[in-house]
C-alpha cells in the first residue's frame, strides 16, 4: 500500500518597497515586486532571504531574518506585499526548515550578490560562493527540493519567475500596514 504524505505550508513573500535599489531593480524589471523571501510563519515576522542587515545601510546586505512589520518595510510606509501559500510534502518542509536553519546558524558566512544582479541584465549568471540574491537564494532552497521545476540557473532567476510556482494561491496582495497581523500565530526557530 502506497503512503500518503501530508502536506504542508510555506510562504513565498513579494516585496515592493522605495529603497534606491528596489526603484533600480524595477527600472529592469517586468513586475513591481522585486524582493522576495520565503516563511515557514503564517505571522511573517519570521521570513528569510537576501537583502539589507542594516534597514539604513544598503550596503550592508547579507542572509536576512525580516519581520514584515519591521526594517526596511516599516520605514517604507507605502510597502506593498504579495504572499503566496505553497503546499509541499512533509519531507520538502522538513528539508527547507533544515536548510534554512543551516543558513541560520552560518549567517556571518554569506554576503549579497550585488554581482549577480548585473548578471541577470547580461543574462550571464555571476555566481560566487557564499553570495546569494534574494530570488537566487529563494529558488536555490526550492529547487533542491523538487518545489520547483523551471529550467533555469538559480543565478538567472528573478522574482516574476517566482510566480510559476505549482501548488500555489495567493494569500494576501496589498500594502503592509493593511495586512491583518492580529489573527496569525507566530513561528519561531
Amino acid at each position: 500500500m502506497a503512503t500518503i504524505e501530508k502536506h504542508q505550508t510555506i510562504y513565498i513573500v513579494f516585496t515592493k518597497t522605495g529603497t534606491w535599489l528596489a526603484r533600480a531593480l524595477k527600472y529592469f524589471s517586468a513586475t513591481k515586486y522585486v524582493h522576495t523571501s520565503i516563511s515557514f510563519d503564517p505571522s511573517f515576522t519570521s521570513m528569510y532571504s537576501f537583502g539589507r542587515s542594516n534597514p539604513n545601510n544598503p550596503f550592508s546586505g547579507g542572509f536576512v531574518r525580516e519581520n514584515i512589520y519591521d526594517g526596511v518595510f516599516k520605514k517604507y510606509k507605502k510597502s506593498e506585499c504579495l504572499i503566496f501559500e505553497v503546499w509541499v510534502t512533509k519531507s520538502q518542509y522538513d528539508g527547507l526548515l533544515d536548510d534554512v536553519q543551516k543558513f541560520v546558524t552560518n549567517k556571518h558566512l554569506y554576503r549579497y550578490n550585488f554581482l549577480g544582479l548585473f548578471g541577470i541584465l547580461f543574462n550571464r549568471p555571476l555566481d560566487r560562493s557564499y553570495h546569494y540574491f534574494c530570488s537566487q537564494f529563494v529558488y536555490s532552497m526550492l529547487k533542491k527540493h523538487d518545489i520547483v521545476t523551471f529550467d533555469k540557473v538559480p543565478g538567472l532567476v528573478q522574482t516574476i519567475d517566482l510566480f510559476e510556482i505549482d501548488n500555489k494561491s495567493i494569500l494576501y496582495e496589498g500594502f503592509i500596514h493593511d495586512l491583518e497581523q492580529s489573527h496569525y500565530p507566530s513561528f519561531e526557530f
